[in-house]
């Protein structure tokens, strides 16, 4: 995997001699409870309309808890707040609220439209990023960029409102309130001093042609655990005063938590301290009576914007607490900042001495000097930067995950019991009690996404492992954990349903991620192997439903790519064979059966864990390859490709011929077999050698050759003649290859597909870019874009096919051009589409597409944004604006391939 060179990565590097500060730091914390981990990014960045925070009698996450009720609502679950930090436990919160004295409420959260009120789906109306970070967050940066103007809430809900799917979303920059630089950038900076020791500087500077005032207000508060009946442990903050305050130009506010001890956030300057609780406004939102608590949730939201001085407590205490920093005005380039430090520690005269620019210069540094090591030096200029902004959104989608899903189905102590459909049989989630989380967990957005998906989460752990490989171990780990993976084996999809099948790319991750971390933990690959025996175990004994080895996994991830909604039960009786699921599995077969060959040459007792998944494989390869299950192939000769096929019940079977990338995953089944297996694998030999002379038709797949450096052996669901057809299809640019990559589907389908299911009439057809149908709520589209994931794996698969048949397979890319390239060289293509996506071409990146993003001025050029994916005609990036979950991997691509291990089989 990669797009340069191999050589020895720097981050292998022995580990008594860590090669910066900040290695030194994670060679200290291992563990997801070690001290410099306590403090990180993990407040949301949105808690309101997610199923956690959803009580509804109908499900409807959206409407039950939506962003108007944010700002006076307690969260049950979670907090959130702009470019904030938060303990690993979510108790103790700090974060930045806004107000640019037009605004209606303070800017305390990012804004979107719900899936509902966008025209493509929910959609995020703010424009911010991450702009650096450490992986034990000794480091980070985000910065928003706050209109000076109203923020035009009902504009954007009307306009999108109006249009049709047909139609571009309206953006913020869409509205005017951006033009002539007329915002704030407002930087957030955080440096430890210590592991639990944050100096913390809020920066704005105004970009447009007037004065323009702002009024900052870095705000802490608890998590409210107390309201529900289950935890009682209700902190308590009050203001510092003299004499207790020794120091002048100093405010502060202590906060006494029953599990996290004291700590003191400190303000420079002389700030007004506001106070209040972090407690619901029943009556302002719901029209109650009384308020549990005087001093309610909005009580210095109502203190800023409105003038109440009734709303906030003039004692000074509560469980959330603002310092008002007030200024009149701003001049044009003008930066404003303000200062603080969260610590054990009482203020003194030296919080805020020389000491506190000297933590921030140097942690500077050592990031700097961390991701010389981390980036290639071979990699510069805009690729370097790339790099470095993917790494900063991957580590500041590190979120707080907490849900006991066997607490909100049942209702807390204290109460309205909820209604009895939540828990009816079928209702969302009931049949995943055991899942009870909390933990810190990579996200695929901080806002579109703030939950953990488990196939995009196996895509974050490569990227990931280059800056942090023990907390990607641990992610991959996580996923398998009791109190996740469900009794019968299966992981988790997401919390709108845990029960949604995501594609088994769990072993391959684990495998690279393996790799990357130095061919050194063994003891991680037996944790992960042998509770992914248990998920396999689940697949074969839920999804092969005719006991054929031809499987159907349902949507698996790819949401729209079919004629109909695959994740949807079909009418009785029919039943939708799958070339994707069944490819997906054969994939899981050969991960699995390369990770026990490692663990064999450690102990001898995994060899048998080896045979049978390559066994497995052979007998899908069989299957797939030749008659299915009514004997209908999978693969349709005359159209050289792979498509799902529909079984009726009166058993006659229909292939469903539309090309898409269900059609190329079949790519995925190969792997190299190590020539040492006949040495090292005796069982695993004699195995072999017996099925070559009893049933020589099973491993036809077991293709071997002889080459310079002696025997290869390759496994591969596809022959060469059949690879040759497919990749004919998929490096046609009128069909699959575009500029950027591999379309989802390919661009010939320009006439609409259509086929009935059970009397229901089902059609398709290519889309580039935003999605026309309302399927899995329009905001993600599978029908014509370039997905990041699923390319990288097809590329590292045609890498494996080239290191075995070299020069002696090529093909032609383009189709029909008489250019002939190796396969290798064909991986090679695929993942520099991807990078080219962030490289400008005439100042732009093809990535910004027709947005803001595109605009000539440095203050938006200089900020990449890492797309859900990616138009397939002109690379647009669409869907989520900050996925620097699995669009991440494009740092792994810009960092050099690692070279073999010892031993490796790919």
């Amino acid at each position: 995997m990669g797009a340069v060179n191999s050589r020895p990565r720097p981050s292998a590097a022995a580990p008594d001699r860590p090669p910066s500060a900040e290695h030194a730091r994670l060679a200290e914390s291992s563990g997801d409870d070690a001290p410099w981990r306590m403090w990180g990014p993990y407040l949301a960045g949105r808690q309101w309309g997610t199923v956690r925070e959803d009580y509804s009698t109908d499900g409807d996450a959206w409407t039950s808890f939506p962003f108007d009720q944010a700002h006076a609502r307690a969260y049950r679950w979670g907090e959130d707040g702009l470019g904030g930090i938060s303990d690993r436990y979510g108790f103790l919160n700090f974060g930045v609220a806004l107000w640019n004295r037009r605004d209606p409420i303070l800017k305390e959260r990012l804004f979107g439209l719900t899936n509902l009120e966008g025209n493509h789906g929910e959609d995020v109306k703010e424009y911010w990023w991450a702009v650096d970070g450490t992986p034990t967050h000794s480091w980070m940066q985000w910065m928003y960029r706050y209109p000076q103007a109203e923020f035009p809430y009902q504009q954007l809900r009307e306009e999108n409102a109006r249009r049709t799917r047909a139609e571009r979303e309206y953006e913020l920059g869409d509205t005017g309130v951006l033009d002539g630089g007329r915002f704030f950038d407002v930087t957030m900076t955080y440096a430890k001093a210590s592991p639990e020791d944050v100096c913390i500087t809020v920066s704005a500077t105004n970009h447009g042609p007037d004065p323009a005032p702002l009024d900052l207000l870095p705000q802490i508060w608890f998590r409210n655990t107390w309201a529900w009946g289950w935890d009682p442990r209700q902190g308590t903050m009050s203001q510092l005063l003299p004499p207790t305050l020794s120091v002048g130009g100093i405010e502060a506010v202590e906060s006494e938590h029953a599990h996290l001890g004291r700590y003191y956030l400190s303000a420079e300057g002389s700030p007004e301290v506001l106070f209040c609780d972090n407690e619901t406004n029943q009556v302002g939102l719901f029209g109650a009576h009384r308020n549990r608590a005087r001093y309610t949730k909005d009580g210095i939201n109502q203190r800023v914007v409105f003038g109440s001085r009734t709303s906030v407590n003039p004692a000074h205490t509560g469980t959330k607490a603002a310092f008002w920093y007030r200024f009149d005005e701003v001049a044009p380039g003008e930066t404003v900042s303000v200062r603080l430090r969260l610590s054990h520690e009482a203020p003194s005269a030296a919080t805020f001495g020389p000491g506190f620019e000297e933590v921030l210069q140097a942690r500077r540094a050592e990031a700097d000097e961390f991701y010389e090591h981390v980036i290639d030096p071979r990699v510069q200029g805009e690729d370097r930067h790339v790099a470095r902004r993917a790494y900063a959104g991957l580590l500041w989608c590190k979120q707080l995950y907490r849900y006991d899903v066997r607490q909100w189905l049942d209702g807390d102590p204290i109460g309205d019991p909820p209604p009895p459909e939540r828990a009816a049989p079928g209702a969302r989630n009931t049949e995943w009690r055991h899942l009870s989380i909390a933990d810190v967990i990579s996200m695929p957005d901080e806002w579109e996404y703030p939950w953990f998906a488990a196939w995009d989460l196996a895509f974050h752990t490569i990227p990931l492992a280059h800056v942090d490989p023990e907390f990607a171990k641990e992610q991959l780990v996580l996923m398998c954990r009791e109190w996740s993976m469900h009794p019968n084996g299966q992981l988790p999809a997401y919390e709108w349903a845990f029960g949604d099948v995501n594609p088994p790319v769990h072993a391959w991750a684990a495998w690279h991620v393996y790799r990357i971390d130095g061919y050194r933990d063994q003891q991680f690959l037996i944790r992960v192997f042998t509770k992914l025996l248990l998920n396999f175990s689940w697949w074969v004994n839920r999804k092969d439903a005719s006991g054929s080895y031809i499987f159907e996994g349902g949507f698996l991830g790819m949401d729209n790519i079919g004629l109909f909604d695959r994740s949807a039960p079909l009418p009785p009786g029919f039943r939708l064979e799958q070339s994707d699921a069944t490819s997906w599995m054969a994939f899981y077969c050969q991960q699995m059966f390369k990770i026990a060959l490692e663990l064999s040459r450690h102990d001898r007792a995994w060899e048998d864990a080896a045979t049978k998944f390559l066994e497995h494989f052979l007998s899908i390869a069989q299957s797939m390859n030749s008659f299915g299950s009514h004997n209908r192939s999978l693969w349709h000769e005359e159209d050289g490709f792979y498509y799902d096929v529909l079984v009726r019940p009166d058993g006659s079977a229909e292939p469903m011929r539309v090309p898409s990338m269900v059609g190329l995953l079949p790519i995925l089944g190969t792997t190299d077999v190590p020539a040492w297996i006949a040495e090292e694998c005796p069982d695993l030999t004699r195995r072999l050698r017996w099925l070559q002379h009893r049933r020589p038709d099973l491993v036809e797949p077991l293709m071997s050759r002889s080459g310079p450096e002696g025997r290869k052996m390759l496994l591969s669901l596809l022959d060469p003649d059949r690879l040759r057809r497919i990749l004919t299809r998929m490096f046609d640019t009128e069909q699959f290859l575009s500029p950027y990559g591999i379309r989802s589907l390919s661009a010939a389908v320009k006439e609409t597909v259509t086929t009935e299911v059970g009397g229901k009439s089902s059609s398709i057809e290519y889309e580039p870019g935003e999605s026309r149908t309302p399927l899995f709520g329009g905001n993600s589209n599978w029908r014509g874009p370039v997905w990041f994931p699923v390319n990288v794996l097809l590329a590292d698969k045609l890498r494996t096919y080239g290191r075995h048949f070299g020069d002696e397979l090529t093909i032609e890319i383009p189709t029909g051009s008489g250019n002939h390239k190796t396969l290798i060289e064909a991986a090679d293509l695929i993942d520099d589409g991807l990078v080219s996506l962030f490289r400008p071409v005439e100042g732009r990146r093809p990535a910004d597409g027709h947005r803001i993003e595109a605009s000539d001025d440095p203050l938006w050029r200089e900020h990449p944004t890492f797309s859900e994916y990616f138009d397939g005609d002109t690379g647009e990036g669409l869907g989520a604006t900050h996925q620097t979950g699995w669009t991440a991997l494009v740092a792994h691509l810009l960092n050099p391939r690692l070279p073999p291990g010892p031993g490796e089989s790919r």
